[in-house]
């Protein structure tokens, strides 16, 4: 079981990774002058790729936990409350890749500032998700 919290770690590090790096490059995708097609398509390949790559990060990452709950069979609101926050971080995936698409299609209007308040609920989840694994408060 140490084998698997190493790889769950490891997952989970990996997938905030791109969590952290994929609104960040929508920053720059948002200020992309309307002109400059070059800069357009060199974002949005390098945010698809990084898209593909995340994704099965976050699907291990997700399993991995799920082996360890099941595992362990660890009790406690502490689990349930992050319980609830890998299921919302699972959702910001999914809008991440909701908002790619419309970068894809041209019709994306939110705002550089949109997309740097957007940046910032991952590393707000990834300290509430520390504290509970860590702390255990209840």
């Amino acid at each position: 079981m140490l084998w698997v919290k190493t790889f769950h770690i490891v997952f989970v590090t990996s997938w905030f990774a791109g969590l952290f790096y994929l609104p960040r490059i929508f920053v720059n995708l948002a200020m992309v002058p309307a002109d400059s097609v070059a800069e357009r398509e060199r974002l949005l390949l390098m945010a698809r790729k990084l898209f593909r790559f995340m994704t099965p990060l976050g699907v291990l990452a997700v399993a991995l936990g799920l082996w360890l709950w099941f595992g362990y069979g660890f009790t406690g609101g502490w689990l349930h409350a992050k319980t609830a926050l890998v299921i919302g971080l699972a959702a910001y995936h999914a809008w991440c890749g909701m908002l790619l698409a419309e970068f894809t299609g041209g019709s994306s209007i939110k705002s550089h500032v949109w997309f740097r308040f957007f940046n910032e609920v991952p590393v707000l989840a990834l300290v509430a998700v520390c504290y509970l694994v860590v702390l255990k408060p209840f």
